[in-house]
């Protein structure tokens, strides 16, 4: 009897539900997904609870220590240090919360699609993916961004490209053995083209590793756009990020941490919580994450 849409929906929020319970029940992943889901909630609703504007400045409170009034001090510009952490995890969750789907999209199809095609073409093109690999990211990232420019028009797709690149390795890891089942080779006898064979047969087989890849690719994005902004290749003043509040702040920091220890606790925090997730939800979907891609 064919399943339903309406039963294959069933089955597959059921899953879903099965995998998030396994993963509350180990304690990194329980943790892990606290600490994701706090920083989500307060992006969504800091705009609302913020006490002062980012922009707000005042020169007789400039680089004042945490008290009733600034919970986390002032900046050198008597900026609210409280109001722009809260407000910097917009930028960061926004713009690599985009980038990381399409990276794992993109970078998911074309793993797939040469482990599919094999043989000379797909030799060739792992050589180029490997010799990528090879280069230092940032040095990557900060020519494409300087010959384009900066902005959240650039930065997303940037970061969707070069962090894309790694998924292609690991779903052409993935792909060999799902080629090689019977459900494979019965596809091709019914005359099914590639395109019907990686929808209906391979992705399904290998979403579980690009699941916990786009996870793994979250937090490195995350640490690479703040670097970016870090390094004044990333979003522009007086916008708050975590990573230009750093930047901007360590110049005062032996004698006024709190500019630096705010967005730095909220950006490791951050990554800490999606690393731990990522562990967890790679135990719960049996995903061995030491295992290499073959060459």
């Amino acid at each position: 009897m064919t399943a339903t849409p309406a039963s294959r929906t069933n089955t597959r929020l059921s899953r879903v539900a099965a995998v998030l319970g396994d993963v509350m029940s180990r304690p990194s992943g329980a943790i892990g997904l606290t600490l994701v889901a706090a920083h989500v909630v307060l992006a969504l609703i800091s705009p609302l609870i913020v006490p002062y504007g980012y922009t707000t400045m005042n020169s007789a409170m400039m680089l004042t220590g945490p008290d009733a009034a600034h919970w986390l001090g002032t900046d050198h510009l008597g900026r609210n240090v409280f109001t722009r952490v809260l407000l910097g995890g917009r930028e960061a969750l926004s713009v690599t919360g985009i980038a990381t789907p399409v990276a794992v999209i993109w970078g998911g199809f074309v793993g797939i699609f040469f482990g599919l095609v094999g043989g000379r073409i797909d030799e060739v093109m792992m050589r180029v993916v490997d010799a990528f690999l090879s280069l230092p990211w940032i040095l990557k990232m900060l020519v494409l961004i300087v010959t384009l420019g900066t902005g959240i028009e650039v930065l997303i797709p940037t970061l969707a490209f070069f962090y894309g690149i790694p998924v292609i390795r690991s779903a052409r890891a993935g792909t060999p053995a799902v080629v090689a089942r019977d459900c494979v080779s019965a596809a091709r006898a019914r005359g099914h083209g590639r395109m019907t064979i990686i929808r209906r047969e391979l992705l399904p087989n290998v979403l579980d590793t690009l699941m916990v890849e786009g996870a793994m690719r979250w937090s490195w994005m995350l640490l690479a756009f703040s670097s970016l902004s870090f390094l004044g290749f990333g979003v522009s003043p007086p916008t708050p990020d975590w990573g230009l509040m750093i930047a901007d702040a360590r110049g005062f920091m032996s004698f006024a941490p709190w500019g630096v220890l705010g967005p730095v606790i909220a950006l490791s925090s951050l990554i800490i919580g999606i690393n731990l997730t990522a562990d967890a939800l790679a135990k719960a979907l049996g995903i061995d994450r030491a295992q290499k891609a073959p060459v």
